[in-house]
């Protein structure tokens, strides 16, 4: 019979995943960005903090073990995250608002938030159902060692969340975000433009 306790280090491998499927969500808005000049509106950068706060609860059950406090972060950053794409949904859904951004698979990238968002939650809330993960591994009570996918979710999320927030900066220019960008205004100011 197989055993279907969650133990650290299989919640380890699971919170490495959650990591990896925000950063995977960062990156692809951090994609057409860059590849096609859509610059978020506050709204959506709002929206990438949320989901750089929910991963920052997924990383720190992959860094330091799982702790209650962990799903905690990841929750909150969700509920916030959901609220900002809700917001951003219902300006948008009325006839004859318009639309911002371009549409993936047939939904914007703020209704997929929402979507992404209220997943992450119950994902958290499932997660915390198993409590044999919060016991320690051994009795030194030090978390299961980082494995290979651990330290790979946890370095592209680095990477892409240090991204978003310099282009973030770039965009802004030290000032407050346009509602509608088209342009980096650090760049611009630094360029003379």
């Amino acid at each position: 019979m197989t055993d279907l306790r969650l133990t650290p280090d299989r919640a380890q491998a699971l919170n490495a995943l959650g990591l990896a499927g925000c950063s995977a969500i960062l990156l692809v808005a951090f994609g057409y960005q860059v590849a096609d000049g859509e610059l978020p509106c506050p709204l959506c950068i709002l929206q990438r903090a949320a989901f750089a706060a929910a991963g920052m609860g997924f990383a720190l059950n992959v860094c330091l073990g799982a702790r209650p406090a962990h799903y905690a972060i990841l929750v909150l950053g969700s509920v916030a995250g959901f609220g900002i794409a809700a917001r951003q949904t219902l300006l948008h859904i009325a006839p004859g608002t318009g639309v911002y951004g371009s549409a993936l698979f047939g939904l914007h990238f703020y209704v997929w938030s929402l979507i992404a968002f209220a997943g992450l939650i119950v994902a958290a809330a499932v997660l915390c159902l198993f409590e044999s993960q919060f016991t320690p591994h051994d009795r030194s009570s030090r978390p299961a060692r980082i494995g290979r996918l651990g330290l790979a979710s946890v370095l592209l999320f680095l990477a892409i969340t240090l991204a978003n927030a310099g282009s973030t900066l770039a965009e802004r220019g030290g000032g407050l975000c346009p509602d509608n960008p088209t342009r980096y205004e650090f760049w611009d100011s630094l360029f003379g433009r």
